[in-house]
């Protein structure tokens, strides 16, 4: 009975394994957050865009898939077991509001030596409904596609890890250096820009001194938290700015420290800003993130820009 068993799930199933050479809790964090799962879910030409995500067991991430013809597939994931950096769990639910596919599928991440041997099965409720997601979905490509697309993702921030170098980013801005500085370090105005485009701060602390400490709660449009603490290093008005911070981990440990360096030059009136990020400690499952260091500090002095704008002429 135990192998008949056995059998008819294969019979069900999509399956699929693949060794990447990275460890596991850089792996698992890929799937872990709506940011990296953009990068690389879906088969070759599809992108994604995430309306709601809760990564915890009973969680659901709702999202559509766009594909490279304009069809839209809406979708909707309900995460039933999540073990970092083991195992994830999760049911795709048909209905009448996303496409009508229903399965279940496993992921596992075992870690060999430093890297990660990944096994995904997708499990259907019978032969003819996996049949017939295959025929009309293309499904068991679909899955070759996009476990191929995680691997080039993986392999481009594992470049990351091995090594970030200094962010440095340079901005003139057309406002004094007196009213950029206070924008840095006044939590009101800090609130109105920091972070990439899209994103809130409902939590928005600074106490702008040596030894000062920083907190930030970032939400993104997805209505996920992102914390952040740090400490102010060196305050001197208005010409200097040194802080660490670091981003938390679901378990409230960091995921990685940066020593920023913020410099305000007087330009003619004009204010040039150099801003310096040094990565000075990181985790496995960092990279993901550190991969976007760069857009979203990009992204943070252009909403910068636009703040110094509207308090200058208002």
């Amino acid at each position: 009975m135990a192998a008949r068993s056995e059998t008819d799930i294969e019979a069900r199933s999509l399956f699929l394994i693949r060794v990447f050479d990275a460890p596991r809790a850089l792996v698992f964090a890929c799937f872990s957050d709506p940011v990296h799962l953009a990068q690389w879910w879906g088969p070759n030409g599809f992108t994604t865009t995430t309306h709601a995500f809760e990564f915890h067991p009973g969680g659901v991430w709702r999202f559509v898939m766009h594909g490279p013809d304009g069809r839209d597939y809406q979708n909707r994931i309900t995460f039933d077991e999540i073990v970092p950096p083991e195992r994830l769990v999760y049911r795709h639910g048909g209905g009448d509001d996303v496409e009508p596919v229903q399965f279940n599928v496993t992921v596992t991440f075992e870690a060999q030596g430093g890297k990660t041997k990944l096994t995904w099965r997708s499990v259907f409720p019978s032969v003819a409904e996996r049949d017939r997601v295959v025929r009309e979905y293309g499904a068991d490509e679909g899955l070759k596609q996009t476990v191929g697309r995680l691997a080039e993702y993986v392999a481009r921030i594992t470049t990351i890890a091995k090594g970030v170098p200094d962010l440095v980013i340079t901005r003139v801005y057309d406002a004094p250096r007196e009213l950029l500085f206070t924008l840095w370090t006044d939590p009101k105005h800090l609130a109105e820009w920091w972070g990439p485009r899209g994103f809130t701060n409902p939590v928005c602390e600074a106490d702008a001194r040596a030894g000062g400490a920083i907190q930030i709660h970032m939400q993104a449009p997805d209505g996920r938290i992102y914390p952040m603490t740090g400490t102010f290093d060196e305050v001197v008005p208005p010409e200097r700015l040194v802080f660490i911070s670091g981003a938390l981990a679901g378990d409230g440990k960091p995921l990685f420290e940066v020593r920023t360096t913020v410099l305000f030059e007087n330009d003619g009136g004009k204010t040039r800003l150099t801003l310096r990020a040094t990565v000075i400690m990181q985790t496995d499952a960092a990279a993901p993130y550190l991969a976007g260091m760069s857009q979203g500090w990009n992204e943070s002095l252009d909403r910068l820009a636009e703040r110094a704008a509207a308090v200058r002429d208002g």
